[in-house]
């Protein structure tokens, strides 16, 4: 349905949710947080629940279940069937106990929520104005490794929520040619390093990050026993003039370079394409907005920008593919394979365009 035929009184009906939109994810936090949800779904054989049942069992005000559980069916989250017992809906229960939505969720509330409110300030100045909400920091990346537990957990789930699991599959990909010396690029807390030592015994690994990432991914990866196959090297890539070493036959980024404007994008790949020799590979894994078979996950990825917006840069967002290629090759790259990879993820190879950058 295109929007010009959406009929008035449904456009408005959509419009004051988008108006307290707000109020309705609180009070999903409030319900999940306060167990509401698993209660009502625990009970859904006995017939659902009442206001004054879960009051008591949960000893917390009628009045304050009340005004949650109101919002909550307009918001078809719940729905009170014919005794005036309330059951939770199909959203409802996604809300309660789906892996993704909750990590979406988590990071929202945690990470996000403050902060978004500086959107606004974050477009006007391309600085994300809503950082100073967590901490004084020049990007949210410096100041990882100093945010609150609880933020720093919902931060690392959502990461790697969307990277880990396609981790095994790149790798067969990857280790389809042998590959004796790999830079993991962002290595963040060393998940990929360590999942590479642990595939193939003969490769060795820097890691390349920020000094504070580092200092968690050498742990990491000391406390698996690898750290004989792995070496780290410090790196500021906002530096006037970041330099990585040479030697290296494989460089990998997953789900970096969104991290970065387009500017910072093409001097990241000029830094690595200059410390690449002609056989050399560069390997992007990414979650491309031009590349989503679904609908909410574009969603997802465009909602993430704003994060990128307000809080963790000012400068960057989730690209897409057609814009990473043309970087690449003005960076004197050549696109080798194209391949996609789980349901949201795609790998670009490159190798070092003999005839140099474009620009």
């Amino acid at each position: 349905m295109s929007n010009q035929s959406i009929k008035a009184i449904d456009a408005i009906q959509e419009a004051q949710k988008i108006a307290f939109a707000p109020f309705v994810f609180q009070a999903v936090v409030a319900l999940r947080n306060l167990g509401i949800l698993n209660y009502i779904f625990k009970k859904r054989r006995k017939g659902g629940v009442t206001i004054e049942q879960i009051a008591n069992d949960l000893e917390i005000s009628e009045y304050g279940i009340g005004v949650l559980l109101e919002i909550s069916e307009t918001s078809d989250i719940v729905i009170k069937n014919d005794e005036g017992k309330y059951e939770l809906t199909t959203i409802g229960y996604y809300l309660a106990y789906h892996e993704t939505v909750n990590v979406n969720l988590n990071f929202t509330n945690e990470v996000c929520y403050k902060g978004l409110f500086h959107l606004e300030e974050a477009i006007k100045t391309e600085k994300p104005s809503g950082l100073k909400e967590l901490g004084n920091w020049r990007t949210i990346y410096d100041g990882l490794s100093q945010m609150t537990p609880l933020q720093q957990k919902s931060w690392f789930e959502f990461d790697h929520h969307y990277s880990d699991d396609i981790f095994s599959e790149a790798l067969d990909i990857v280790f389809q040619k042998e590959r004796k010396s790999m830079f993991d690029i962002g290595a963040n807390t060393g998940k990929f390093t360590i999942k590479c030592c642990k595939h193939n015994e003969n490769v060795g690994l820097t890691m390349i990050d920020l000094p504070g990432q580092l200092n968690k991914a050498v742990e990491n990866v000391k406390s698996e026993g690898f750290d004989n196959r792995v070496k780290s090297y410090e790196i500021d890539w906002l530096s006037e003039n970041p330099k990585i070493p040479e030697g290296a036959d494989t460089i990998w980024m997953c789900q970096f370079l969104d991290c970065f404007s387009k500017d910072n994008i093409l001097k990241v790949l000029k830094t690595c394409t200059d410390a690449m020799d002609e056989d050399a590979e560069l390997i992007i894994v990414e979650t491309f907005t031009d590349r989503q078979k679904f609908e909410n996950a574009k969603f997802i990825l465009e909602a993430t920008s704003l994060y990128f917006t307000a809080l963790a840069n000012g400068k960057s967002k989730m690209y897409k593919a057609t814009e990473f290629k043309e970087i690449a090759k003005n960076a004197g790259l050549e696109l080798k394979e194209d391949i996609a990879i789980g349901e949201y993820h795609t790998m670009f190879t490159f190798n070092k365009n003999k005839n140099g950058a474009v620009v």
